[in-house]
C-alpha cells in the first residue's frame, strides 16, 4: 500500500515537479501549477479530475475515490492511499494528474509518460 512518501517520491519524480506548503499541507506543482495534494493526516491525496469523469470513477470504485465538499465545484477527486494497490497505481494517478496541470512544452517534452504524439 502506498503511503505519503510514496506520493512525494513520485510526484518529485515528474517533470519539473516541486513541493509548497500550502494550506497547511503538502502541495505538487508542476511548472508552478497544482496537480496534488496531501490533505489532512496525508492518508489521501486529491488529484485532478475532469468533472465530467469524477461521477462515474467514484460510482465505479467507491472505496478508492471520492468527492470532498468544499472541492465539488472544481475539477478534483480524492483518493485513499490504502485502497490503492501498488506503487504502479499510484504512479499512474499522479501522472494523469500531472499531465492535467503541465504546460504544452512539458507535455510535448515527455511522450514517456503516455502522452499522444504530435506530428
Amino acid at each position: 500500500m502506498p503511503d505519503s512518501d510514496a506520493v512525494r517520491r513520485i510526484a518529485l519524480s515528474l517533470p519539473d515537479t516541486s513541493e509548497k506548503t500550502a494550506w497547511s499541507m503538502p502541495t505538487f506543482r508542476v511548472a508552478g501549477k497544482m496537480f496534488a495534494t496531501l490533505p489532512e493526516d496525508e492518508t489521501s491525496i486529491a488529484v485532478r479530475c475532469p468533472k465530467e469523469e469524477r461521477e462515474e470513477l467514484v460510482l465505479a470504485e467507491p472505496r478508492k475515490f471520492w468527492i470532498a465538499g468544499h472541492e465539488a465545484q472544481f475539477a478534483w477527486v480524492r483518493v485513499r492511499l490504502s485502497a490503492l494497490e501498488d506503487d504502479a497505481e499510484l504512479t499512474d494517478i499522479l501522472a494523469d494528474s500531472w499531465r492535467q496541470a503541465a504546460p504544452t512544452r512539458l507535455l510535448e517534452a515527455h511522450p514517456e509518460l503516455g502522452l499522444p504524439t504530435t506530428g
